[in-house]
């Protein structure tokens, strides 16, 4: 079933539930695949990795937003960008925990053969491909950095 399609069911749930922060999300979701599939030189149909990336933009503007509401003391407009975090997270494959992602990258680093902070570029461009999805970008390169700085 594609993400459209588990997006339309939980919008019904969600208004069956009243459920206002649950639905403020999932209409948020369901605009941005429209978007996706409707812009120019799409091919009217979204892959996995798409709808993925996709997913992650939403969130990752979510906690952006969420950060400067909290600097501005705006408690109000951070609680409803939190609620739809959570929505919006629930679609998103599970995040990999720090010391699993360590191991991981400890593994990349192996296999790329890096030595030095400047192979962070190398190591950086394996660890995306490979962990696309699984780890937040930040975490990957401040992992990344500490590891070859060792």
């Amino acid at each position: 079933m594609s993400l459209e399609q588990n997006i339309n069911g939980a919008i019904k749930t969600a208004m069956l539930a009243k459920a206002e922060a649950e639905l403020r999300a999932l209409r948020a979701i369901k605009a941005a695949v429209l978007l996706a599939k409707t812009a120019e030189g799409s091919t009217g149909e979204l892959s996995e990795a798409e709808e993925l990336k996709l997913l992650q933009k939403l969130a990752k503007q979510r906690k952006d937003s969420l950060e400067i509401f909290r600097q501005q003391n705006r408690p109000d407009l951070a609680q409803k960008e939190e609620e739809e975090l959570v929505v919006i997270e629930r679609y998103l494959p599970r995040q990999m925990d720090e010391a699993t992602l360590r191991s991981e990258l400890t593994a990349i680093v192996a296999a790329v053969g890096a030595t030095s902070p400047a192979d962070m570029g190398k190591v950086m461009g394996a660890a995306t491909k490979q962990l696309a999805g699984k780890a937040d970008g930040k975490m990957i390169a401040a992992l990344v950095k500490e590891l070859l700085t060792k």
